[in-house]
Order: structure tokens, then C-alpha cells, then sequence
């Protein structure tokens, strides 16, 4: 089943089930109004979508009207908890050794994972509006989970179970602001801008084989600049799978219905010029801070330069066919100007 959320109906938005080829939609207001209402009463609203599901895939919904990606919010325009990990150890590596200093033992064993904001994300189509290009912007793009109620000390296999849907992020950093914030030893704040999500969330029964032991195993396509960047497999050299990144995150703490839990920035282990970059033969990146670590073990020193005004974003996953699974996170970089009414 696939679920997305239109920008009109208010501040959450209103519901709407997507067809699975993200041809036709339809809004279900008798049934949820908004995706949080669905997440709240899931085992009894579940069903009643996915009949609605059925009926847009053959053709046969009443009320279905054209799906369109720019009309989209970010699947929950705000949530309750959003946590992102960063599950794929080859990025946390060379983090630390363009800086030359060692990966701890205990990164091996247990999930790095910060709390972001929630209060508001952006839409998939909406600009990364920042009030200066010296902060030194970055995408990360990633996938997500969001998670039914988890009871507090949750095993990975109950996390699981509580996983309901999956999607994917552009976890937006401002590169140059982190280190004095990390300094401070308390994490990240105004690093940390609003995050976007994909157009589409999916259930994981929807994503067959692709959905494997709790990860999303099919490469997460990154263009930059209307420019292959990245295409690394999102399955490959995460080590610690979803379940664990829930479980991890309730340790110590019940998630309520809704929370939003991030895998970090997707990264395979590779070699070769400047690491891997698509056009040296590798499957590339998902953020240009990689790019600029290659850059610094190799040649002493980053090349590449953050993202300015005027660049742009895409971030996709397609399936065995080629059709996109999720919709697209299509972004410009822009000047902010103020909130947009």
C-alpha cells in the first residue's frame, strides 16, 4: 500500500491513498483524515485502505483524481519523533579518518542516533532555503521508517513488527556549523535544518524481496545537478538494520505511533580515485561531505565545493522494472526569504 499526504487540508494535510504505477490517488476522509489519525487506530484503519488501495490498482476507485508530486507534503508534514542513526559504518569511517582519528570499538556494536527536529518538515518538492551558502549545505539522503507504537525495551524482533511504513529523506546538514556545536559536547541543533521526505510511503509488504531482514535492498538514486551522484545500494554495509535502529531507539523509552526513524546517510564500502564516484566506475554517494573526505585523504585537502543557490537535488529509488517506488525529492537550493503563506 502506498500513502501520501497532499498540502491542502491544513497544517497535517490531508490523506490520501496512491495507486501503486503513482498515476491516480484518492483522499479518504471517512476513513482518516490524516496519515497521523491512520498511524493512530493502524490495525483497524489499515484494512480500509488497502481496499482503497486495490480498488485505485485496478481502476475501479470512484473518486480517484491525478497524483502529482509537487502537490505533496512529506508523508507526515510533522511528527512526533524523528531520530536518524547512521547505520552504515563506512560513513562514520571516513568521517573519522579525514580527521585522522579512529573509530571506537563500541560504533560496531551499538547505533549512533540523534533527535531531530519535528515541528515541521518540508514537501518533497519544496526548495532547501537557507539564509547563507557559508553554512555549508549538504544533502543526505537516506531511508526512514515510521513506527506504530513500541513499547519500551523492545526487542529487534518486536521492532519489527511495529515497523508500518517505509520512505525516503533528505536529511539536509549544514556542514560548516557542526563542528562548534559538537564541541560543546550536546549534539546537533542549528546544524540540523527541516529534513524532507519522499512524495510516497509504503507499506514494507509492498516492497516484495527488496524488503530484507529489516533493510531496503535496491540502490537509492541521487542525481545533483541533473548529474548521476550516487547510486549505492541502501541494503549493502548497513549494519545495523531498522529493527535495531527502533529497538535501539526505545531502549529507554516508549515511541508512540508515528515516530520517524532514520537509517543515516546511505554509504558502501568502496576504492578506486576519489573513492568511488560514478563517473570512476563506483555506485558514488548520497552527500557531498564524502566527497570532500575522499578528497582530504587523498589529496590533503577538499575539492568540492557544499551546495550553492541555485543547485539542485534528486533523490529516488526505483524498482526491478524501473518504476519509481517512492516519487522523487526534487530540491533547489534558494536564499530564505521568510515563511512562505
Amino acid at each position: 500500500m502506498k500513502l501520501a499526504t497532499l498540502k491542502a487540508g491544513g497544517r497535517d494535510g490531508t490523506l490520501v491513498v496512491v495507486s501503486r504505477d503513482l498515476v491516480t490517488c484518492q483522499a479518504v476522509p471517512n476513513i482518516a483524515r490524516t496519515l497521523q489519525a491512520a498511524l493512530d487506530d493502524w490495525d483497524s484503519i489499515a484494512p480500509q485502505l488497502q481496499q482503497i488501495y486495490e480498488l485505485l490498482n485496478q481502476g475501479m476507485a470512484a473518486d480517484a483524481v491525478s497524483f502529482l508530486d509537487e502537490e505533496c507534503a512529506s508523508p507526515l508534514p510533522r511528527a512526533y519523533q524523528w531520530a536518524d542513526g547512521s547505520a552504515y559504518i563506512n560513513h562514520v569511517e571516513l568521517v573519522r579518518k579525514a580527521r585522522g582519528a579512529q573509530v571506537p570499538p563500541s560504533f560496531y556494536q551499538d547505533p549512533l542516533m540523534y533527535q531531530g527536529g519535528s515541528d515541521s518538515f518540508v514537501g518533497p518538492r519544496d526548495p532547501i532555503a537557507v539564509l547563507s551558502e557559508d553554512w555549508g549545505v549538504d544533502l543526505e539522503a537516506e531511508v526512514a521508517v515510521v513506527t506504530g507504537d513500541v513499547p519500551m525495551g523492545a526487542s529487534p524482533e518486536q521492532a519489527a513488527q511495529a515497523i508500518r511504513l517505509v520512505m525516503l529523506v533528505n536529511d539536509v546538514s549544514l556542514r560548516n556549523l557542526i563542528p562548534k556545536e559538537l564541541e560543546k559536547g550536546f549534539g546537533f541543533f542549528q546544524s540540523k535544518p527541516a529534513s524532507a521526505f519522499s512524495p510516497v510511503a509504503v507499506t514494507p509488504d509492498e516492497l516484495g524481496d527488496a524488503w530484507r531482514d529489516s533493510k531496503l535492498c535496491l540502490p537509492l538514486q541521487v542525481t545533483l545537478n541533473d548529474a548521476p551522484f550516487g547510486r549505492p545500494n541502501a541494503g549493502d554495509d548497513m549494519s545495523f538494520s531498522f529493527a535495531q535502529l527502533v529497538a535501539h531507539a526505545a531502549m529507554t523509552r516508549e515511541l508512540a505511533a508515528g515516530s520517524i526513524i532514520g537509517s543515516g546517510t546511505v554509504s558502501n564500502k568502496q576504492g578506486g580515485l576519489h573513492g568511488s564516484s560514478i563517473a570512476n566506475g563506483g555506485v558514488g554517494y548520497c552527500c557531498l561531505a564524502e566527497v570532500r573526505m575522499y578528497e582530504t585523504i587523498e589529496q590533503g585537502a577538499p575539492q568540492t565545493s557544499f551546495l550553492r543557490y541555485g543547485d539542485t537535488v534528486r533523490i529516488e529509488m526505483l524498482d526491478g522494472s524501473g518504476a519509481s517506488i517512492f516519487g522523487a525529492i526534487d530540491q533547489e537550493v534558494v536564499h530564505y526569504h521568510g515563511a512562505q503563506k
